[in-house]
């Protein structure tokens, strides 16, 4: 049975067996899992394998953003490791979220999300780019663009969630990093939010990584995080 827990560990670690010695001691009932760049380019599609096969649920974080054909065909390959969800990048624009949505109309294909603007970045770096909007303005409408493609779900900061909800509906996606609970470090991100927090603005799914994979007993944080979202 898949669990029913919100909760996506981030598997930020530079080896498979740093990976391995936490998810021995995580099980499929209690969590989902995601695996980034770092991870994927140092262990590879084998490592995706072997998290499916042990039962999890796995998203895939890869963020593709290249000309339509190619974001298509990763999304194909990423779809054949037996993912349950994958993403691309939603400033690829909205012909290759079409293409890479088409390549995924099979049935029991991945969810296909796409990120909007990074809960690393705020308002400085869309200065610095000559962007005149705000983050909550530009993930608005990278959303709505998402939307139109026909994906999923974006990822975004929970404090954009409760405006993208009201915006998207029911039933679009909101993938939300940057969650930590109230006692744990900011580290390198900017918009972060509580489990509470983020559930009550509208996520739908929450990415925890360091508060998770850096704690003492990661299972029992878990646990925690589960029982404060009953």
């Amino acid at each position: 049975m898949k669990t029913q827990s919100p909760v996506i560990v981030a598997l930020d670690f530079p080896s498979e067996a740093e990976t391995l010695k936490l998810v021995e001691q995580l099980s499929p009932d209690m969590c989902r899992l995601k695996v980034g760049k770092e991870l994927f380019t140092r262990c590879g599609p084998s490592l995706v394998r072997r998290l499916v096969d042990a039962g999890f649920d796995v998203f895939l974080d890869l963020k593709y953003h290249d000309i339509p054909h190619t974001v298509a065909q990763a999304c194909r390959a990423a779809a054949d490791l037996g993912v349950w969800m994958l993403n691309v990048h939603a400033l690829g624009g909205e012909k290759m979220m079409l293409e890479a949505k088409t390549a995924l109309s099979d049935s029991g294909a991945p969810l296909l999300i796409a990120v909007t603007w990074l809960t690393s970045s705020g308002q400085a770096e869309l200065d610095a780019l000559g962007i005149p909007a705000t983050p909550e303005q530009m993930v608005l409408r990278l959303a709505k663009m998402t939307q139109n493609a026909g994906l999923d779900g974006v990822v975004c900061s929970a404090q954009e969630a409760v405006v993208l909800r009201e915006q998207a509906g029911t039933d679009f996606l909101l993938v939300t990093p940057g969650i930590r609970p109230a006692d744990a470090s900011r580290d390198d991100q900017q918009r972060v939010v509580t489990p509470q927090q983020a559930m009550t603005n509208g996520s739908s799914y929450l990415v925890i990584g360091r508060p998770i994979t850096q704690s003492p007993d990661p299972c029992k944080t878990i646990l925690t995080i589960n029982s404060s979202l009953v």
